[in-house]
């Protein structure tokens, strides 16, 4: 009987003091398997993004190098964040309060850079679409290779004062060997990562719905009184309106993904770490990640041909960067 119970232990020597073994469900295999299926198209996917925009020069856009940021930010939620959360909730944890530490740290910097990505898309779609005539001196590549920086700096930041009291003290909250606990800033998480980011999302939004509607009427009423030279004027905005439809699609979609979690926060109640509805909310979050290349292959024409062209290998020929992708 004692083997038996030691078996069940994660540190069989420290019968006090270790954590149990975490126990599958019936139905944990199936959803290891099916979790684990949406960890390698959500990295295979923002890869695929990664190689299309740093690859092709006709995609190096302001525009696009923001999709590289969130698509990097992806990437690392598929490769790092969902396998981890994945093999936590199946074993115990042998690496270490300090490790224990750093493996919190890493996914709170991921997301919270995925959604200050989201933040300066949506910036530039609002200066684009409101300050079309500004929007070639006021978002540069400079510039906008700086807000990049920022944002992931900012990041790290937020995420380190997130979990200062665990960085500080790693395994304060352990309640035994073989676990990997930790206890956040809630206020300072939703309020950073939420609530001022979404705020932010939503009025700029607000601000770029009314102003397309606007334009793309005064399109149709003028499309058929335009010269050559205007004609291009007007497929120019109509591009940036589909962009900015595009784009806004992707923001509904990440809204829709962050909001049970913050939510549930945001109404007071509470959820316990390691919880299944805990889990749930987290891999529904990081699920946005695998949504965001699905949403650009329905509704971006180069990233499909691009997609293609790195599939069949003809990105390795001499040239491809400047093929005709757009």
């Amino acid at each position: 009987m004692e083997t038996l119970e030691g078996d069940e232990l994660c540190f069989p020597q420290l019968l006090n003091s270790s954590c149990r073994k975490p126990r599958r469900p019936h139905t944990g295999v199936t959803l290891f398997y099916f979790l684990s299926l949406i960890s390698v198209f959500t990295t295979a996917l923002n890869l695929l993004v990664i190689i299309s925009i740093s690859h092709f020069r006709q995609l190096h856009t302001t525009t696009n190098l923001l999709l590289l940021s969130l698509a990097v930010s992806d990437f690392l939620v598929g490769l790092i964040v969902m396998p981890a959360e994945i093999i936590l909730a199946e074993t115990c944890w042998f690496l270490g309060d300090l490790i224990c530490a750093v493996y919190y740290l890493l996914p709170f910097i991921i997301v919270s850079a995925s959604v200050e990505s989201m933040v300066l898309i949506s910036v530039d779609r609002y200066v684009a679409i409101c300050y079309p005539l500004h929007y070639p001196n006021k978002v540069t590549f400079k510039r906008v290779r700086l807000a990049i920086s920022l944002c992931w700096i900012c990041s790290l930041l937020v995420s380190i004062v997130i979990l200062y009291d665990h960085l500080k003290k790693p395994g304060t909250y352990n309640s035994c060997y073989g676990e990997c606990v930790v206890d956040i800033a809630g206020d300072v998480d939703l309020v950073l990562n939420f609530i001022i980011p979404i705020s932010i999302i939503i009025i700029l939004y607000m601000r770029v719905f009314v102003v397309a509607v606007s334009q793309a009427r005064a399109l149709r009423s003028h499309i058929t009184a335009v010269t050559l030279q205007r004609s291009r004027t007007v497929t120019d905005k109509r591009s940036e309106l589909k962009a900015a439809r595009t784009l806004g699609i992707v923001v509904a979609v990440f809204l829709m993904c962050y909001c049970p979690y913050y939510c549930l926060a945001l109404t007071g109640g509470t959820i316990m770490i390691g919880s299944s509805a805990e889990a749930f909310m987290s891999f529904l979050m990081y699920f946005n990640s695998c949504l965001n290349p699905v949403i650009y292959a329905f509704f971006y024409p180069w990233f499909r041909k691009a997609v293609r062209l790195i599939v069949t290998l003809q990105v390795m020929q001499p040239g491809s960067c400047e093929a005709n992708i757009l």
